[in-house]
């Protein structure tokens, strides 16, 4: 069984930021494939479900990012759990994807968590925010409110990372890095 993290902050004030495109993703595949996320205890959201014919469970830690690994050690996760983890990535140019098999944290603090309690060896889709403008704080960044046009972009991309998810589950890992991990947005004309 599939168990997808989207990686993300608590609260309303950070609902709508890049460093919540996670949680984004996680709250759009429960609405495609009417999956119920439910509280459980202070940590964690959850819920169970089937993506096509195959069971998964989605999971927003409701720790702080820099927790998430904590958050997730109360799910439990055995032998038969395969982990994705989904999350901002600034190295990446907005819009593009990186699905990989597993890997490094590149220096993100959720990642770093997790890979602290569990191991580098899950699976991950890289959802790129780009870098911040010159003379912007990466963390200003990454927690400040999106402009309306920038909702629009985001969402485009949280659609996408979407289809990623979907695709590794359904698919497979290797079927969803040559569909997704293209170098450019652009499209042909």
């Amino acid at each position: 069984m599939w168990v997808i993290v989207g990686l993300g902050n608590p609260g309303a004030e950070y609902a709508q930021t890049r460093h919540n495109i996670g949680f984004m993703v996680v709250e759009t595949i429960a609405r495609r494939w009417r999956i119920g996320l439910q509280e459980m205890g202070s940590m964690l959201r959850l819920g169970s479900g089937r993506i096509a014919e195959h069971s998964v469970r989605l999971a927003e830690p409701y720790a702080f990012m820099n927790r998430s690994g904590e958050a997730l050690a109360q799910l439990g996760l055995e032998a038969d759990h395969t982990l994705m983890v989904v999350y901002d990535d600034l190295d990446l140019a907005a819009g593009q994807l990186r699905v990989r098999p597993r890997g490094s944290s590149a220096g993100h603090r959720g990642v770093d968590s997790i890979v602290d309690r569990f191991g580098s060896g899950f699976a991950r889709i890289r959802v790129g925010i780009g870098r911040p403008p010159e003379g912007c704080d990466v963390v200003d960044y990454v927690l400040a409110p999106l402009a309306p046009a920038e909702l629009v972009d985001i969402t485009t991309s949280v659609e996408r990372a979407s289809d990623a998810v979907e695709c590794v589950v359904i698919d497979g890992t290797e079927v969803a890095m040559n569909r997704f991990n293209a170098r450019s947005m652009a499209t042909p004309e």
